[in-house]
């Protein structure tokens, strides 16, 4: 299953005019491939993020997510969607204090519905895929940086989503963790056959990723 956009537009009040964000805006991203979305501040990049999220619904245009027109689907329906079809990895990982990393993953369980014991089970499976398997008992302060954005990253893939969003993931890392997350998202893009979207404005660790495209001031080339 794959994220497509196809010529979405999107616009914002600005006074008494309209501000483009988004114009006819156009992407696919297959199953298993990993999208890297690049630009300056302001460029559109999270506007993007947000429409593929459908947290944003475009002036125009379509979005597809994992076969299905999210056209015309009312809220409840949206907020299912992206429950159980949508991971999404935050800028900052923004884990509970108080809950260790497995607990961390079984959260996002309990809100669909899994018993505990398949949702242990899947999170412990989820921690080792991104080598944290010894840490499933240590709370946030007890881990780095590097630790905590890759249980960012296993609670994303938590309910088993078909479209993976992932926002700077690296920007609080340095250059070396920051290569080693990217090199994960890529792994894991690839094993489990997300349709992946990168937004950053980090051109150093692009090697890996299986295409690039740029946002300047809302249009978008190279897709």
């Amino acid at each position: 299953m794959s994220l497509e956009l196809t010529d979405v537009t999107l616009t914002y009040p600005d006074g008494g005019a309209r501000l483009t964000a988004l114009d006819k805006v156009s992407l696919t991203v297959p199953a298993g491939t990993l999208t890297a979305v690049i630009g300056p501040s302001g460029s559109g990049k999270s506007s993007l993020l947000a429409v593929a999220a459908t947290l944003i619904t475009p002036d125009s245009g379509r979005v597809v997510i994992a076969g299905r027109d999210t056209a015309g689907l009312d809220r409840g329906t949206l907020t299912a969607l992206r429950r159980t079809t949508i991971g999404t990895v935050f800028q900052q990982p923004n884990l509970l204090p108080s809950l260790t990393a497995a607990e961390q993953l079984q959260v996002m369980a309990h809100l669909d519905g899994r018993s505990p014991r398949k949702a242990r089970a899947r999170a412990l499976e989820l921690l080792a895929s991104v080598g944290l398997a010894d840490q499933a008992g240590k709370r946030p302060h007890q881990l780095s940086g590097g630790q905590r954005q890759r249980i960012n990253i296993a609670r994303a893939l938590m309910n088993d989503p078909a479209v993976l969003l992932v926002d700077e993931p690296t920007s609080a890392l340095d250059h070396e963790r920051g290569a080693a997350v990217l090199d994960l998202l890529t792994t894991l893009t690839h094993r489990r056959a997300t349709a992946t979207v990168l937004v950053t404005h980090d051109r150093s660790h692009l090697d890996a990723v299986d295409a690039v495209a740029e946002v300047t001031d809302g249009r978008l080339t190279g897709a």
